[in-house]
């Protein structure tokens, strides 16, 4: 099973070539997504990960909205290659939205007050956490996926649109759909520059 799991860590990549007809079923999607946050670790058990997931006309509605919140800021004659990249996350099956509870955290903060310094840094490690392993998992099930962040940009425009508490922040973006582009590989750093072993 090592073997198997170090695998699918081995093969991930970022794909930006997606398309909406994938063989994975919303409820399977759906299924990986609340393991992976139930299983996934934090710091004091504080579980302040959260996750939205959108599928269909909402996750069309996601990719409009950062395509007109960038529209509004990138100059118009650099904003071909931005409008590139947006449709083709738009062209994905689904949406991944990550936030931080900041009402956990704040509340770790008053109870242990020696690390209050140390909770919002534990908090993004364990998004950060989930992020990786939600997609590891929807790699392993055949999905091309991306990590994208155009927050803050596009905060006040989602919780217009979905009905998103305040105290969650928007961590990061993640589109993924069926592989259209492969990508190539990518350039690995030598590991002893990496990994100090003493025996």
């Amino acid at each position: 099973m090592t073997d198997t799991f170090l695998k699918v860590l081995k093969q991930r990549r970022s794909y930006y070539g997606l398309a909406k007809d994938i063989d994975v079923s919303s409820t399977r999607i759906q299924e990986i997504v609340e393991q992976a946050t139930v299983a996934t670790p934090s710091a004091f058990n504080s579980q302040s990960q959260r996750v939205v997931l959108l599928l269909g006309s909402h996750h069309d509605k996601l990719w409009k909205i950062v395509m007109e919140t960038l529209r509004a800021v990138v100059p118009a004659d650099a904003f071909s290659k931005t409008e590139e990249r947006i449709t083709a996350f738009a062209s994905g099956a689904g949406s991944l939205l990550y936030f931080d509870d900041e009402d956990v955290t704040a509340n770790l903060q008053r109870q242990f007050p020696l690390y209050a310094d140390n909770f919002p840094i534990w908090a993004q490690q364990a998004n950060g956490m989930l992020q990786s392993n939600i997609w590891n998992a929807l790699e392993a099930e055949g999905l091309g996926v991306s990590l994208q962040h155009y927050n803050p940009l596009i905060d006040n425009a989602l919780r217009a649109e979905w009905p998103i508490p305040i105290s969650w922040k928007l961590i990061a973006q993640m589109p993924f759909g069926k592989i259209i582009e492969p990508v190539d590989g990518k350039e690995i750093a030598p590991i002893a520059e990496r990994v100090k072993i003493f025996k």
